[in-house]
């Protein structure tokens, strides 16, 4: 990796209590890179089980500010299928979380301590798909919204020390932002059906 994390100030570690404590680093043009060396490596897993693979989150979105971890999504089949995979994703160093707050999601966590991915199944016909990658979208399409959304996280980041009061914090924030993204993708739906 050229210039990456090994140059970065900002991590993310594991603390006491199991809590993560909240770094933020400028955008890395190797994201892009560990998102597509994932699906290559977890197509020789999943086969034929994935329809296709998405980076998604603020690790995808130039400019953004983030946390150093690879959000990505693997669409499948059949979420169901994804659970025969679980032992032999273990043995390969992930944490197995289940659907980990939202049904219908499998989720998987890799590097540890020093947490690199976060990979989510959905299901092709999951809603949640859709609400992804239209915020995602919205976000690559107006760069001004990018320096807000990266303005609010590092004042978070400077009032908060971990994940266990910041992702509440930035709770609103994002819903809100989301709502946009949404009204953004109707309006651009409308008017490419004119």
């Amino acid at each position: 990796m050229s210039g990456g994390f090994e140059n970065s100030i900002i991590e993310i570690k594991e603390v006491k209590y199991n809590k993560v404590e909240i770094r933020l680093t400028d955008f890395n043009d190797d994201w892009s890179q560990m998102f597509q060396t994932e699906v290559e490596f977890l197509q020789t897993i999943f086969c034929e089980e994935i329809i296709k693979c998405e980076h998604f989150g603020s690790t995808s979105v130039r400019g953004m500010k983030s946390k150093p971890v690879i959000d990505m999504m693997c669409i499948v089949k059949n979420i169901e299928k994804v659970d025969v995979f679980n032992n032999q994703m273990e043995s390969f160093g992930y944490d197995i979380a289940g659907e980990w707050g939202i049904t219908g999601r499998r989720l998987f966590r890799k590097g540890g301590d020093s947490r690199t991915h976060h990979i989510h199944f959905y299901q092709f016909d999951n809603p949640e798909i859709e609400r992804h990658l239209i915020f995602r979208d919205y976000l690559r399409s107006h760069p001004e919204e990018v320096d807000k959304y990266s303005r609010f996280k590092e004042d978070l980041a400077n009032r908060y020390k971990t994940t266990r009061e910041y992702s509440p914090a930035k709770k609103k924030f994002v819903s809100e932002m989301e709502q946009k993204a949404l009204c953004w993708y109707s309006e651009s739906q409308t008017e490419r059906g004119k």
